[in-house]
């Protein structure tokens, strides 16, 4: 048996790979460092064959800079959810118009225009369509820390280390963060992934999933990190600040009331929940504070209408508030579901992720909250996900010829070995062929190629993206 580990101090490869020959049969097992992995096993023509062919798979590891090591010295990855206790609200009860039970304490959120995806510490993320009936589900490994959007692309950063990518029908892998990285939080913009974590540390990958740099903070516990076109903004323990994208130079720091707990951003400003109680709300050029929100309790998620006339706050006692621009409380009402880890606002409406597990949707329109303090509520549907399918991550592709893939459209890409990784390029006539292509990790194989359903120029231009369904073609 021979057993190799990559392990990058500032990448995101660590993983393990295991060659075991018994007579004429090579097992070979490989996945990352702490978990089970995937195990092949192949029956050879003869011991001598098995022999050469363990030998060439491992030359072939050896050369992409894998080496011998011990099992077991490196260990899983360390993973850290937030706790707290989260007290029942004395407010007045919130307009709640449908709220959806995910099953355990959920974080992610993210509202589109048609649709609601929600993730849990289960692994499940759910999406529903915004008046609150279930369409899909999906079962990702490990806990969900958020879900983000790029562009078209959503993508769920998870306690498993990896980004998976779900604009298909089986969620891939589309990043893995470096083991010894804690996640706390992540953000993305066109195709760059800023990280941030329990040491208060910020790193950020490209679309390719290689390293671009890293910044250790004065501090810990970056609950924080925002992307935008020309900016990482990062809220840790002592502040925010604000990096450049490329090169990773710090251009301005904050400090706040309280360490940071949770961040949002509109085009020109971002907003930090601390533990004091605060919400700041900061310009993007210059760090300076434009306004300040208080609450009663420590703040765990915020966020703002897009025109910035309301910013809105939920507490770790399950209680959300409305403010003016100007500072003015609106009001503050209960959620009624526990405390909001995440929250995002939408037409009107302020959708929750709290810590029993739900997905509620909050009537945040003038009339409905002045209803609800006058004690007339609407009537809560209570939404249910029974009979939803879940679909596992996974890498398995469904197979399509070429002769079938000519006639039913799609673009054709391609994956190659450069310098010992594997990079994809479009075939396809009427594509630069000398770009590369963003395309999920877990499913490429050098020589192999693919049909997608839709290839789109990156904001930036420098590379392609997948997006859709992807079939491997025979």
């Amino acid at each position: 048996m021979t057993y190799l580990e990559l392990s990058e101090d500032e990448g995101s490869a660590h993983k393990f790979y295991e060659v075991t020959v018994k007579e004429a049969e090579l097992t070979i097992r490989y996945g990352r460092i702490g978990e089970p992995g995937t195990t092949k096993t192949t029956v050879c023509a003869s011991p001598e064959k098995a022999a050469a062919q363990a030998a060439k798979k491992i030359g072939e590891k050896v050369r992409k800079g894998y080496a011998p090591a011990v099992r077991g010295v490196r260990q899983r990855r360390s993973v850290t959810r937030r706790q707290i206790t989260s007290t029942r609200s004395t407010a007045t009860q919130a307009p709640l118009l449908w709220r959806f039970r995910s099953g355990s304490p959920a974080f992610g959120v993210y509202v589109g225009e048609e649709h609601a995806w929600v993730g849990n510490e289960q692994g499940d993320v759910y999406t529903l369509t915004t008046d609150g009936r279930v369409t899909g589900r999906f079962g990702l490994p490990d806990g969900v820390k958020c879900i983000v959007a790029d562009d078209w692309w959503i993508y769920a950063g998870c306690d498993d280390g990896k980004v998976y990518d779900l604009g298909g029908k089986v969620p891939r892998v589309a990043y893995e963060i470096a083991q010894d990285v804690d996640i706390y939080w992540l953000d993305i913009h066109d195709g760059v992934l800023g990280v941030a974590d329990e040491r208060g540390g910020l790193t950020t990958v490209d679309h390719e999933d290689e390293f671009q740099w890293r910044r250790n903070a004065q501090g810990s516990s970056g609950w924080m990190v925002r992307c935008d076109a020309e900016s990482v903004y990062h809220g840790w323990s002592a502040g925010v600040a604000r990096y450049a994208k490329r090169g990773g130079d710090q251009l301005w720091h904050t400090r706040t009331k309280g360490s940071v707990l949770f961040g949002w951003q509109e085009r020109d400003e971002v907003f930090a929940g601390t533990s004091q109680g605060w919400v700041h709300r900061l310009r993007k050029a210059d760090g300076s504070e434009a306004a300040a929100y208080k609450c009663d309790a420590a703040v765990f998620s915020c966020a703002a209408s897009p025109d910035g006339e309301f910013v809105f706050a939920g507490d770790n006692h399950s209680s959300v508030y409305c403010f003016a621009a100007d500072g003015t409380r609106l009001w503050k009402l209960g959620t009624g579901c526990g405390s909001a880890y995440s929250m995002q606002y939408r037409d009107g409406r302020l959708y929750l992720v709290t810590t029993d597990g739900s997905l509620a949707c909050l009537d945040a329109s003038q009339g409905a909250v002045l209803a609800a303090e006058q004690g007339t509520l609407p009537t809560t549907a209570e939404v249910s996900g029974a009979g939803v399918e879940r679909v596992a991550a996974g890498a398995e592709l469904e197979t399509v010829s070429v002769d079938a893939a000519a006639s039913g459209g799609g673009v054709e890409v391609e994956c190659v070995a450069e310098g010992g990784r594997l990079r994809v390029r479009v075939v396809t006539p009427g594509y630069d062929a000398t770009m590369r292509v963003q395309f999920p990790k877990d499913v490429r194989v050098a020589g192999a190629r693919y049909l997608v359903a839709e290839v789109r120029r990156s904001e930036s231009g420098g590379f392609y993206r997948a997006r859709g369904e992807i079939k491997r073609l025979l």
